[in-house]
């Protein structure tokens, strides 16, 4: 059998999917272009063999077809192998696109599951397939689609196809069924530490990572070190509340990039993006709980906090408002920054500045992003000690002031006449409803009285709506007094005193972020409707400085969890301390309901400072 040595053949091979690539399947493809070449006498050059492992046929961006696209221009290339045109793309355009290229550049193309040639029935067949192939494809892709949705809306574990760190996988086979989440428990002990720490001590990711690594616990795959943003996905999870998320994700067109990854090749293997779904869009499948969707709530909240603002460094806490100040300027945070020798002349100064990230042109390429101005530190600290203080002292003042600028009160009895006069209203539409079928009005009467029944029904229902949320604020205030009592008489005695670490832990019980403007400073304080659970003797101090159950704590008997709950959140204008300049005898308050998982009562003072 006599070579060819004159005919340059090369092949091109292609599978889809990185478990298609990991089974090697491509080697059957290769074999069969291979042998084909030998009954044909041609010899292969290595370098002439082109095989895309693992990736789609969606796209034209392929290495190995770029590769092959670029040898066949130079005109390296006289024939190619393919096993069927799909392999080439799942698209007819493309097919047409690249069979019209080879072409012009002198390339003939040989498929091992039919021959081509000019004749329209040959023509006709190609272009067949190719559309067939297209359409298989998306028919297959939506079958999926469809058949996984309609599995995940009746609440099947099946579509997840694995679990979290936290939970075991049990598939069908195992569970003689449908699949199910198992609760492993040493991992979940993990995952409800880290919840409390983010959501309880409001610590950073980093430092959560810590004391992981330093506790020896290890991740799902057994590596000692934990990675923050593997952290952050066990944060963001909602099958941890006990509800699993189907349809987190999508794909869509490809981001625009300035450089491949890391490890990642030129090409992409599949040619889009990863986009998040709302969460309004995502299909929730009930699973195993492992924390409270009270403390998962209060979790996402810091979590959104900590996007913008620093937190508690690993070298500790050198500033008692460090990790609560924000700019409300610009929403940057604010950090303690001491005074040099240079701009104190020579003398030392027992205090510090505040100063707002976004102030420091350094930190974004030269340019200044806001103007606020510092603050001293030991003012501002002093009078929100105070203002905390006055707070734990008073909290009557709080229903003293919203009873104030109530224009009513909200009376039960006014709630059940509306009540029934729904009822009637009710009654009246269905007798005007029976006269009509009657026959004793006609449809020109009938209409326009029944249109105004209905609209002095959805009246009464929107007054209702309205009484019994305010209800619900009156209940939900009174609760947030009694705790803010109970939480006072925990610390009855010892503020007066304080010393730092404890003003820094009840700040961080009581305060949810401190806000700084160009007129003033605003604390906007949280208030869990319910802090504390049920004790045998003193109750749990939430945010406990001790970190858990110690003989020694002097304010509280600790177990180290906490309960959350939702309430009123209330903003109160009042006097400006004298810190701030002249101080303001007039005050006003403002309340709206809460959409958090804790209350918040937010204080406004006026600044002075120039």
């Amino acid at each position: 059998m006599k070579a060819h040595p004159q005919v340059r053949a090369a092949l091109y091979a292609r599978v889809s999917s990185d478990k298609q690539a990991q089974a090697q399947t491509i080697a059957s493809q290769v074999e069969a272009l291979q042998e084909r070449m030998r009954q044909e006498d041609l010899i292969l050059d290595p370098e002439l063999q082109f095989i895309d492992d693992g990736y789609s046929g969606a796209t034209l961006v392929r290495p190995a077809l770029e590769r092959l696209r670029d040898m066949a221009a130079m005109g390296v290339i006289d024939r190619l192998y393919v096993h069927s045109p799909d392999r080439l793309a799942r698209k007819y355009a493309y097919q047409v696109l690249l069979l019209e290229e080879w072409r012009h550049c002198g390339v003939e193309v040989v498929f091992l599951n039919r021959s081509i040639s000019d004749n329209p029935e040959e023509q006709l067949l190609l272009q067949v397939q190719g559309m067939m192939a297209e359409y298989e494809r998306a028919k297959i892709t939506e079958r999926y689609r469809r058949g996984k949705l309609h599995a995940a809306r009746h609440g099947s574990v099946n579509v997840l196809g694995g679990a979290p760190y936290g939970y075991r996988y049990l598939s069908a086979r195992v569970t003689e069924g449908h699949a199910a989440y198992e609760i492993v428990l040493e991992q979940a002990r993990a995952v409800r530490q880290i919840f409390a720490w983010v959501g309880q001590d409001r610590l950073s990711m980093q430092e959560v990572c810590r004391r992981l690594q330093k506790q020896g616990i290890p991740t799902a795959t057994g590596k000692s070190w934990w990675d923050r943003t593997t952290v952050w996905g066990i944060l963001k999870n909602p099958a941890y509340k006990g509800m699993a998320a189907y349809g987190k994700t999508r794909y869509g067109p490809m981001r625009p990039r300035l450089r491949p990854q890391r490890g990642d090749p030129a090409q992409p293997r599949r040619a889009h993006s990863v986009y998040d779904v709302p969460v309004d869009e995502q299909v929730p499948i009930p699973v195993p709980a492992i924390v409270e969707p009270e403390l998962f709530d209060a979790v996402q909240e810091q979590l959104k906090d900590n996007r913008r603002r620093q937190r508690e460094r690993r070298r500790g806490v050198r500033y008692l408002l460090a990790g609560l100040l924000v700019c409300d300027t610009c929403g940057h945070a604010y950090y303690g920054k001491p005074v040099s020798l240079k701009a104190a002349k020579g003398k030392r100064r027992s205090y510090a500045y505040y100063r707002c990230i976004g102030s420091d042109a350094y930190r974004f390429g030269g340019q200044r992003l806001c103007w606020n101005k510092q603050v001293r530190t030991d003012l501002l600290e002093e009078a929100l000690w105070q203002d905390v203080c006055s707070l734990l002292q008073e909290p009557q003042r709080i229903a003293r002031e919203h009873e104030r600028r109530m224009a009513k009160p909200v009376q039960d009895d006014s709630l059940e006449s509306l009540k029934a006069l729904t009822q009637k209203v009710k009654r009246g539409m269905g007798r005007l409803i029976d006269a009509y079928q009657d026959g004793l009005i006609d449809r020109a009467q009938f209409e326009p009285r029944l249109a105004q029944a209905q609209e002095r029904l959805q009246t009464l229902n929107d007054q209702i709506t309205t009484l019994a949320a305010e209800q619900s604020r009156q209940q939900d205030l009174q609760l947030v007094i009694s705790q803010v009592e109970t939480f006072a008489k925990m610390l009855e005695g010892s503020l007066e005193q304080a010393d730092w670490s404890t003003k820094r832990q009840v700040i961080k019980t009581l305060v949810k972020q401190i806000e700084i403007g160009s007129e003033g400073v605003k604390v906007v304080y949280r208030i869990d409707s319910l802090p504390f659970v049920q004790a045998p003797e003193r109750g749990v101090l939430q945010h406990c400085w001790w970190g858990g159950l110690h003989p020694c704590c002097p304010i509280c008997t600790c177990t180290g969890s906490t309960t959350t709950s939702t309430g009123p959140m209330a903003r109160i204008t009042g006097p400006t301390p004298d810190w701030c300049g002249t101080p303001s005898t007039s005050s006003s308050w403002r309340s709206t309901r809460g959409s958090g998982s804790s209350s918040l009562l937010s204080r406004r003072c006026r600044s002075g400072w120039g």
